[in-house]
């Protein structure tokens, strides 16, 4: 070995703490010291005092601070940062072996696949944040009113307008927050049943959620299985297109109050954005042929941006600028990113969370367990349809559902032959039905929020209750999923 260099006098403190930094990071991530080969390479279970079910203890603190959260009407991802401190805290506490539990937390948290997620939910909030800019909504808005749907009409026609913003957007609660303020005042003077509409608005909301390539649940379900977002979205478009047409029967059988038509509200939209549907379908066919996730969201951005800029849709100063008061940028690139940091913060603490649990073997012996309980892929899917609903149901939260649930469905997929398409499938769909039909989880709560500027155009404010009760699609999603459970519907597909 040649001998090391003696270091300059005058910066050798200064020297000294970058050199350490650099050979410590240089140490981990090389041959015998790698944090994520020592994770993978090593066979004997992770250790803990209380015995080995003493490794689900962070696990109940955290559902337990989770479903404090939600049942307190604030089941973000910000508040589930310090639950998930508290929770490594406790594994920390309870491991015999706690270098290397800190080893595993690391190696969990520094996954690809986590810094797909992050990167994708960042770039993710961009896109939205420019789309909702530059009147994307109101174009939509725009073509309805002038088409003169009226009744049970503009229900269906708000749930389509819903499902086309959320899916070009990725967010259910995004649109909810966009579209309900404008769509359900105008179900006044147009004659539509005041629940049924804003079920249609969540609806639609829930739609894109289950198909948009950039929704958080599509890119949690296919990257926790493996799978690529192309396929996933195809092979879930028969599932979801089956659901909403049974959606819209109801929608428009139920949606008219039974009023004339006499004027139309002052919120007939603006058509000048029309032109930015341009964005939505080049970033769906770029990711439908093939193209990879982040390649899409990149040209996405830029695309939305510059037709933006062309159209003057928006202000090149509203993309970033300086605020001479608060001394930071802001803008939309750096608003639309903001969006993202909740669920990336959250992303890194749970995989670290979730990686002892794996290096514990738990995993194996519940892959183990359930296989002697299901003896076929129908009672294995059952197996990861409950999972993921019991994850849903405490967590209140769908991408925290699908994070939790991931794992065990992918080994449990795994050993019965079911494929990684199908297992994301099942997952999203589940997360799609009750999360956005119960009264006390965030969608149904936002979605009330959303109704109180009807009071002036006839439209009584409604409860989490009225609406969650008339979402058809996430019942029509729960009713397909059954089936496809029950049948084997799509499963060979």
């Amino acid at each position: 070995m040649r001998p090391m260099r003696p270091m300059p006098r005058r910066s050798a403190l200064p020297r000294f703490g970058a050199g350490f930094i650099f050979c410590f990071a240089k140490r981990q991530l090389s041959g015998r010291s790698s944090l994520g080969s020592r994770f993978m390479e090593r066979k004997e279970p992770l250790r803990f005092y209380g015995g080995a079910y003493s490794v689900f203890a962070p696990f109940v603190l955290f559902l337990m601070g989770v479903a404090w959260l939600g049942l307190s009407g604030a089941p973000d991802e910000r508040g589930f940062w310090p639950i998930l401190l508290a929770a490594l805290s406790l594994g920390m506490i309870l491991s015999r072996e706690r270098i290397r539990f800190s080893e595993v937390v690391i190696a969990g948290m520094s996954r690809p696949l986590v810094i797909i997620m992050i990167l994708a939910w960042l770039l993710a909030g961009v896109l939205g944040k420019i789309m909702q800019e530059t009147g994307f909504v109101e174009a939509m808005t725009w073509l309805a009113t002038r088409a003169g749907v009226e009744g049970g009409g503009y229900v269906v026609t708000a749930f389509f307008i819903c499902c086309i913003v959320s899916t070009a957007t990725g967010t259910s609660l995004g649109t909810l927050l966009v579209c309900g303020p404008l769509l359900y005042p105008a179900g006044g003077p147009l004659g539509a049943t005041p629940a049924i509409l804003a079920g249609a608005i969540i609806g639609g909301a829930t739609f894109g959620d289950n198909v948009s390539p950039i929704s958080d649940t599509t890119i949690a379900s296919a990257l926790t299985q493996n799978a690529d977002i192309a396929g996933v979205v195809k092979s879930r478009l028969r599932y979801a297109l089956l659901a909403a047409a049974i959606a819209l029967v109801a929608y428009g059988a139920l949606g008219s109050a039974g009023t004339s038509l006499e004027e139309r509200p002052d919120i007939a939209g603006n058509p000048n954005g029309l032109v930015m549907l341009i964005v939505p379908i080049l970033v769906v066919a770029l990711l439908l042929r093939g193209h990879h996730l982040l390649e899409g969201l990149i040209f996405g951005i830029l695309t939305a941006a510059a037709v933006g800029l062309v159209f003057e849709l928006v202000e090149p100063s509203a993309l970033l600028y300086i605020d001479q008061e608060r001394y930071a940028a802001r803008g939309m690139l750096v608003e639309g990113m903001e969006r993202g940091i909740g669920a990336s913060i959250f992303t890194l603490l749970l995989m670290g969370l979730v990686a002892p649990l794996e290096a514990s073997g738990m995993l194996d012996r519940l892959v183990h367990w359930v296989s002697g309980r299901a003896q076929s892929p129908r009672t294995a899917e059952g197996w990861i349809v409950g999972v993921t609903t019991a994850a849903a149901l405490i967590t209140t939260h769908s991408t925290v559902a699908i994070l939790t649930a991931g794992d065990f469905t992918n080994r449990a997929g795994e050993r019965f032959g079911i494929s990684k398409y199908r297992r994301a499938n099942l997952m999203d769909i589940t997360v799609c039905g009750l999360p956005f039909i119960l009264p006390y989880m965030l969608p149904a709560i936002l979605a009330a929020t959303t109704t109180a500027g009807g009071e002036a155009f006839g439209m009584p404010r409604l409860s989490p209750f009225d609406i969650g009760l008339v979402n058809f699609h996430s019942w029509a999603l729960l009713a397909v999923l059954a089936f496809s459970v029950v049948t084997g519907f799509g499963r060979k597909a």
